[in-house]
């Protein structure tokens, strides 16, 4: 028999294996769906969640190697002034 769920019914269903723990199988039978179906939906939800993630991380990466270029900037012009600050204590010295 081919039932037709809603996209609700569905999400719900991932959720309880994804967010919440419970097992495919369990979750097929307490909610009466065919353990393939429910597998098939946990790996679109998996794809999709994985995407999003995959873009967060690209993000942090970007974010990560501006961070990196400003302090090594910051240090450079640290340096500058400590060599400038000791000049000039030697020569008032």
């Amino acid at each position: 028999m081919n039932r037709r769920y809603t996209e609700e019914f569905k999400r719900e269903a991932v959720r309880q294996v994804l967010d919440r723990g419970y097992s495919v199988s369990e979750v097929s039978k307490r909610l009466g769906v065919s353990t393939h179906s429910l597998y098939v939906w946990v790996a679109a939800e998996r794809r999709t969640r994985n995407g999003d993630e995959g873009d967060a991380v690209q993000a942090m990466r970007q974010e990560n190697t501006r961070l990196k270029t400003e302090l090594r900037r910051a240090e450079e012009e640290r340096d500058i002034l400590k060599k400038a600050a000791a000049y000039f204590a030697k020569a008032s010295g």
